[in-house]
C-alpha cells in the first residue's frame, strides 16, 4: 500500500484534484463577497490549499516540504512580489510609451475581488505547477526537461480562458511558465513564485488591465491603442510582445545562479 501510495502518478493526481476542489470551493465563495472580506475568504483558501499540499507532499510523496518552510517565507514572497512588481510595471510602461495603453482614472473598483482572485490562482496554481508536477517530473527527467513540460501545461491550461488564442498560451508558455519555474529552480521556494504570481495578477487587475483574459475593474480604464502584438488585445497584457522578451531577461539570469546554486539537476 505504501508503495502504491508513494507512486508519484498517485500522489500528484490526489494532490491535483484536492487541490483543484479547494481552488473551487473558494472561488464560490468569493462570488457573493466584496471588499474585505473576500480577501479574508481568499487566504482562508490558500491556507487550507497550502495544508492540503504539505500532507499530500508529506504523507503521500514521504519527504520533507522543504519548499514551503516558514522560516524566510516573507522575505521570499516579498523578494518574488518585488520582481513581479518590476515586471508589470516595466511592460506596462514600454506599452504606454509607444502608445498601446492610454489610462483613465475609473469611477468604481473591485481591487478587492482583484486581490482575493490574485491570492487564490497565485497560490493553488503555483502548489500544482511548481510544486507538485515541475519537481515530479525534475526527479525522473531532470530540471530541464521538468521546466520545458511544466511550462508547456501552464500554457495550455489559460487556452479556455476568455479571449485566448494560440499565441496567448504560447506567451504564457514563455513568459509565465518558463519565469515562474526559473524562479522556482533559483529559490526552491514556493513563497517566492507565489509573491510572484500574485503581485503579477493584482497589479495588472489594478491597473484595469484583463488578466489572461478576464477583464477587471481597476483604478483605471484602459483604452487600446495598436497592433494586438504590441498592446496584447483584450487578452491583455500576456498577449504582448513586451512582457514575453522581458520574461526571458529576466529568467535566463535566475537560472543561471540556480546552476550556479546546485539547483539544476540533470539525469544522465
Amino acid at each position: 500500500m505504501r508503495k502504491i501510495i508513494q507512486f508519484p502518478f498517485v500522489w500528484i493526481l490526489t494532490g491535483v484534484i484536492l487541490l483543484g476542489l479547494s481552488g473551487f470551493m473558494t472561488q464560490k465563495l468569493l462570488v457573493d463577497s466584496q471588499g474585505i472580506l473576500s480577501i479574508m475568504l481568499a487566504l482562508a483558501g490558500g491556507f487550507v490549499s497550502i495544508a492540503i499540499y504539505w500532507l499530500v507532499i508529506k504523507f503521500m510523496a514521504g519527504r520533507k516540504v522543504q519548499e514551503l518552510q516558514l522560516r524566510g517565507a516573507g522575505i521570499e514572497w516579498a523578494l518574488g512580489a518585488g520582481i513581479g512588481l518590476i515586471f508589470i510595471g516595466v511592460s506596462v510602461g514600454i506599452i504606454t510609451m509607444f502608445g498601446g495603453y492610454n489610462f483613465t482614472w475609473s469611477a468604481t473598483n473591485a481591487v478587492g475581488s482583484i486581490w482575493a482572485l490574485a491570492i487564490g490562482a497565485a497560490i493553488v496554481e503555483e502548489l500544482i505547477f511548481r510544486g507538485l508536477f515541475l519537481q515530479a517530473v525534475e526527479k525522473r527527467l531532470g530540471s530541464w526537461f521538468a521546466l520545458a513540460i511544466t511550462s508547456l501545461f501552464f500554457g495550455l491550461a489559460h487556452l479556455p480562458n476568455p479571449e485566448a488564442t494560440l499565441w496567448s498560451s504560447i506567451a504564457i508558455v514563455i513568459e509565465a511558465g518558463i519565469l515562474l519555474g526559473a524562479g522556482f529552480l533559483w529559490r526552491r521556494n514556493l513563497w517566492f513564485v507565489i509573491g510572484l504570481h500574485f503581485a503579477w495578477n493584482a497589479l495588472e487587475g489594478m491597473l484595469g488591465i484583463p488578466v489572461s483574459g478576464i477583464a477587471t475593474q481597476g483604478f483605471f480604464d484602459v483604452q487600446l491603442s495598436g497592433p494586438p502584438w504590441l498592446t496584447g488585445g483584450s487578452f491583455g497584457l500576456e498577449a504582448s510582445i513586451i512582457p514575453v522578451i522581458l520574461s526571458l531577461l529576466i529568467a535566463i539570469p535566475m537560472l543561471i545562479n540556480a546552476h550556479h546554486k546546485g539547483n539544476i539537476k540533470i539525469k544522465r
